[in-house]
């Protein structure tokens, strides 16, 4: 009997002796595969913007006349004379030391242009992102929970209406419905006045039609996500345990059912909040939104490849890191993957 008490394996559960172990593969396990992904990332980048047509150099002196001797000495400065690969070395060695390139029409650091371009992006898409998660869930909550009902079946079709429009036509349509009551372009007005709350409002006045744009899709995957995640727990044996011992309804909806039909949503959450940096190309093409997605929009007619690597790379970075706080985050919230 003492040799069995000594033995630690005897009183000690495999999987509480393996949690610190556990805990470590599994981050370091996500973050070797974010770290591929990012890699992949680059060399997809790299390439893939190679293979777009147009010719940068033809394009910057599209207006003027230029012999070949010219023409050669642009190509030799920007560095496309060189083969492919020692181009990808280069660019490499580029973004190890924080630097992006040069762009060929601004002729400015990229790094420069995507940071002066983030925060209106950021400030654009990160209010609609969390009003259309805070209004999504909620009303994907009732919908699912009052399923059937004239609530549930009006706005399961608005979700689907709306999920179903394309975002740049549903900007036009919200311009031409305004008749001019917001402004149609940019993010300030030349004659507003000074200081910050003049400012403050001036860019909030901007902000209205894009963010709505942007909202009422977003709004419409999350409200239709929660919806379908929470129906498939409303069956669940926890939620008829939950009722048997006496809990109002309200109580098992919100302390039981919600807090397990969250988990497939937090993914889409975080993706969402990953898409903040890379905005939304055609609602900020559509509004002159001087964010990343305009910016995009504006390289891609050159082609400016180093602006085009510079912000392909930034974009997925940032769905690549939420979709790995994401998983980090389900180990925390659902007890099934700590002890997978």
């Amino acid at each position: 009997m003492t040799e069995v008490l000594d033995q630690p394996s005897a009183l000690t559960d495999p999987g509480e002796r393996r949690g610190g172990s556990g805990l470590f593969r599994y981050v370091a396990t996500k973050i070797a595969e974010a770290v591929a992904s990012l890699i992949l990332v680059v060399i997809l980048g790299f390439f893939l913007f190679r293979l777009l047509p147009g010719d940068p150099v033809t394009f910057m002196t599209r207006d003027r006349p230029t012999d070949p001797q010219q023409l050669a000495e642009l190509r030799t400065r920007m560095g496309l004379d060189e083969p492919v690969l020692r181009q990808f070395v280069d660019y490499l060695i580029g973004l190890l030391h924080g630097e992006m390139g040069t762009s060929y029409i601004d002729n400015r650091p990229v790094a420069d242009m995507i940071a002066e371009r983030i925060w209106p992006t950021v400030l654009l898409v990160g209010s609609a992102t969390l009003i259309a998660v805070a209004l999504g869930l909620w009303l994907g909550v009732r919908s699912a929970w009052r399923r059937g009902s004239f609530f549930d079946r009006a706005n399961t079709g608005i979700a689907l209406t709306l999920w179903s429009v394309p975002q740049f036509w549903l900007g036009l349509l919200l311009l031409v419905g305004t008749g001019g009551l917001f402004p149609s372009r940019g993010m300030h007005s030349p004659d507003a006045g000074p200081g910050f709350w003049a400012q403050g409002i001036d860019v909030a006045h901007h902000l209205v039609l894009p963010c709505v744009t942007l909202f009422v899709v977003f709004y419409a995957q999350y409200m239709l996500v929660m919806r379908s995640s929470l129906l498939g727990e409303m069956n669940a044996e926890y939620l008829t345990t939950a009722r048997a011992k006496g809990l109002r309804d309200d109580l098992v909806r919100s302390r039981h059912a919600v807090p397990n039909a969250l988990l497939p949503t937090v993914t889409l959450v975080f993706l969402q909040f990953g898409m903040v940096v890379s905005g939304a190309v055609s609602v900020e093409a559509v509004f002159s939104w001087p964010g990343i997605g305009q910016l995009l929009y504006t390289a891609i007619h050159g082609p400016d490849l180093p602006v085009l690597q510079g912000v392909f790379v930034v974009m997925a970075g940032a769905v690549v890191l939420m979709n790995l706080l994401a998983e980090l985050l389900y180990r925390v919230l659902d007890p099934r993957v700590r002890t997978a």
